[in-house]
């Protein structure tokens, strides 16, 4: 498994004013598989995302990302682990508005300081059909072009797992669309392992597996057509 996560728990507070976010939560990722979060608001995805991603730590339980149990890992260790494992695309783009378009999708190679292999580089620019965009800043783009860019940067430095946070949120049906399509090509195309959370059920039909969150708990795994009811919507 690329991703596992045992008997992960988030509670927020003391005493009787204790929030549990995660109450137990078992789940595993295998590599190259496209799998969707859902939930009603408050059901704890996003935190299980965030939780498996590095980015908060649970209360109990244990988290191994690539061969590596997180949990323990301090600050240091953990950014670099984010850095060297994991890629992340975000509902807000997260692109750096004074580079280029192709300068903020070499940008975690960059940070690493790691030299791009032009040709994969290439293979993405290509997928993601921008290559007479690529000198254009973000505010020279449209959202859906500046969610393109996102998705090569996050696929650069081939990461073990993309985490993918509300990716179609800020975009009309079209383009998420094709933004979806283009994760579902990285997984069927590239081996990319995906990870997304989502409120909208047929954006999910795009993945290979759905989770559906409820009250803490994962409250179903299942593989095939997403229905609006089994995501709390």
């Amino acid at each position: 498994m690329i991703v596992s996560a045992t008997d992960i728990t988030r509670r927020y507070g003391t005493g009787e004013a204790a929030v549990e976010a995660l109450r137990g939560v078992t789940v595993a990722f295998p590599p190259g598989q496209f799998t969707a979060i859902m939930g009603p608001s408050g059901s704890g995805k996003s935190t299980l995302m965030h939780i498996l991603a590095g980015l908060d730590r649970p209360t109990e339980g244990s988290v191994v990302v690539d061969g590596t149990e997180i949990v323990g890992l301090d600050d240091g260790a953990l950014t670099q682990l984010r850095r060297d494992k994991l890629g992340f695309i975000f509902q807000s783009f997260n692109l750096l508005p004074v580079l280029t378009a192709e300068e903020n999708i070499l940008l975690p190679l960059s940070i690493a300081g790691r030299t791009p292999d032009r040709a994969w580089i290439d293979r993405l620019v290509d997928t993601i059909g921008l290559r007479d965009r690529l000198r254009h800043r973000p505010a020279e783009l449209s959202g859906g072009q500046q969610q393109r860019v996102a998705v090569a940067r996050a696929l650069a430095s081939r990461p073990a797992v993309v985490f993918a946070d509300e990716p179609t949120g800020n975009l009309d049906s079209k383009t998420s669309a094709e933004v979806l399509q283009l994760l579902r090509h990285a997984v069927d195309e590239f081996g990319q392992t995906v990870v997304m959370v989502t409120h909208d059920a047929e954006s999910a039909e795009v993945a290979d597996r759905l989770l559906v969150l409820r009250d803490g708990l994962l409250a179903e795994d299942s593989a095939g057509t997403v229905s609006a009811d089994a995501a709390g919507a």
